[in-house]
């Protein structure tokens, strides 16, 4: 048997999370894996010697907001020089269909904090439009979720109320098209507007039409107003009562979130993280709920409003209290004017001589539409350690990497979450080993969403193939140079062409569009 791409002698995970690691070769035809075994007789248009290396599945990113970046070029390759090889869209509710022009650009203005680009459009009347995007313009698959955001919009504006009957009606329409046009389920975004108005029971309903066409539903809880558990608990309850599978993202593993944990297999319920001690998002999040509703574009305005501001303020001022706590830190990472970049709020608000909530209250005003935050948890940094180390040994864990890719400065996770898993907690801590590191990232995340050919090395899947060092992988983005590229990862294919060759991008782009 002769093969277009045949990697030889390499320690093989398949991705599995049940098979040890096995010397053998594997074969690619087109973009399949066509066999697995001890190969080296065959003939191949371009053999790759993978002795001493490991050879493993492509990498899944279940949360992440690269859509734009592999449409631009700019950090294109961020995921897929750490073996990403297929990334999810419509994280936190977010996407840009279906919906009109206006209303669509007001959205995109509200995340660009997570997106930037402000002169792109990717508005599209409908989600087969938007889907198209991407074809033939990006190195990594795509998996589609339905946006909730999206969806809510387009249906009752930037209106922060329940929805009613016919409107729940409407927006299951739009749900129906998304999951039609290869949606894995819906993605919601309960503290970002306008998720932040959704009831409960709006999203039972729309989880029962997820649930009826076999998907899931991804959520960035509602800590804000609820807390944790509570939010979690609502996720739970939405999961019981629609039948649906609920996926929580960029969570960790703490006191008040494992009793939940405990009780997840009556729910079919799983969680992702980045195993980085900090988040990322913009300052307006820690407004609360009733701050944020309406026009986002209109908050400056809302502001002046001296009721409006005197109520804002002290709210802020608990948030800001309950962040800060224990060594928390929250980091300017990307605005409007340039200033206070890489300066702690309240380090920033103190050489001002002003009140920390009334200095944050100005800076959403001065800094519309956006800025954003690096969120440094509080605590030791072996407390912070151990928290990472629970999180990622957790059996319902998937790793993510909830990137985010402008500013200066901003989040090293989304250059570095793949890469850090496998030196810092498989490597140096020996925290995890690598079979079980490489199925969170890849069969683990493939088995849960339903992507039937991903996620292994089996023959007939899809060739997404990553080879790298076992002893050299690494990541080397930091809080002051979040965008240094991680090393190690020798070769990427995705769909069987190669996107990663010695380390290195080829320029090719080959990713596709995965749909349920």
């Amino acid at each position: 048997m002769d093969f277009d791409v045949l990697i030889c002698g390499g320690s093989v995970i398949d991705g599995s999370g049940t098979r040890p690691a096995f010397r053998a070769d594997v074969g690619i035809n087109g973009d399949r894996i066509a066999a697995i075994g001890s190969l080296s007789h065959c003939q191949a248009g371009v053999r790759l010697d993978a002795e001493g290396l490991t050879v493993c599945p492509g990498f899944i990113d279940v949360h992440v907001h690269s859509e734009i970046a592999l449409l631009t070029g700019e950090h294109r390759y961020a995921g897929l020089l750490q073996g990403v090889t297929t990334q999810f869209t419509g994280a936190d509710g977010f996407g840009w269909a279906p919906l009109p022009p206006v209303l669509g650009q007001q959205y995109w203005r509200y995340t660009l904090f997570a997106y930037a680009h402000p002169q792109l459009d990717v508005v599209r009347a409908s989600p087969t439009a938007y889907l198209d995007l991407f074809t033939g313009r990006t190195p990594a698959n795509v998996v589609p979720q339905a946006p909730h955001g999206a969806i809510r919009l387009a249906v009752m504006g930037w209106e922060g109320r329940p929805a009613d009957e016919d409107e729940i009606d409407r927006m299951r329409c739009i749900l129906q098209a998304w999951l039609a046009a290869g949606a894995v389920g819906l993605s919601l975004g309960l503290e970002y507007q306008p998720g932040n108005a959704a009831t409960t029971q709006e999203l039972i309903e729309l989880g029962r039409e997820v649930a009826a066409a076999g998907g899931v539903i991804s959520a960035h809880v509602r800590k804000n107003p609820l807390g944790r558990p509570v939010a979690w608990q609502e996720l739970m309850t939405v999961g019981r009562s629609a039948g649906v599978p609920i996926h929580i993202n960029h969570e960790f593993v703490t006191a008040d979130i494992e009793p939940l944990l405990a009780k997840a297999a009556e729910y079919d319920l799983t969680f992702d993280s980045y195993v980085y001690p900090a988040g990322c998002t913009h300052l307006a999040l820690l407004l609360p709920v009733w701050a944020q509703l309406g026009d986002p574009a209109e908050l400056a305005t809302r502001m002046q409003d001296p009721d409006f501001r005197r109520r804002a303020e002290a709210d802020l001022d608990r948030a800001l209290a309950e962040r800060l706590a224990d060594g928390g830190r929250a980091v300017f990472v990307a605005n409007q004017t340039g200033r206070y970049l890489g300066e702690d709020i309240a380090d920033a608000a103190a050489r001002e001589g002003r009140p920390l909530a009334e200095f944050a209250a100005d800076i959403l005003v001065e800094e519309d539409p956006y800025a954003l935050m690096v969120m440094h948890h509080g605590g030791s940094a072996a407390e912070l350690e151990a928290k990472m180390v629970r999180t990622l040994t957790h059996p319902l864990m998937l790793v993510s990497s909830d990137g985010i890719y402008h500013g200066t400065l901003g989040h090293p996770r989304g250059y570095g979450c793949f890469a850090r898993v496998l030196r810092r907690f498989v490597r140096e801590l020996k925290a995890i080993d690598l079979v079980q590191a490489i199925y969170k990232m890849s069969g683990f995340t493939a088995r849960r969403f339903g992507l039937r050919d991903r996620g292994q090395l089996k023959p007939g899947y899809a060739a997404d193939v990553v080879v790298f060092s076992e002893t050299e992988v690494a990541d080397h983005a930091t809080w002051s140079q979040p965008w240094l590229p991680a090393t190690g990862i020798r070769a990427v294919f995705v769909n069987g062409r190669p996107v990663v060759e010695n380390g290195q991008p080829t320029g090719e782009l080959p990713g596709r569009v995965l749909k349920r």
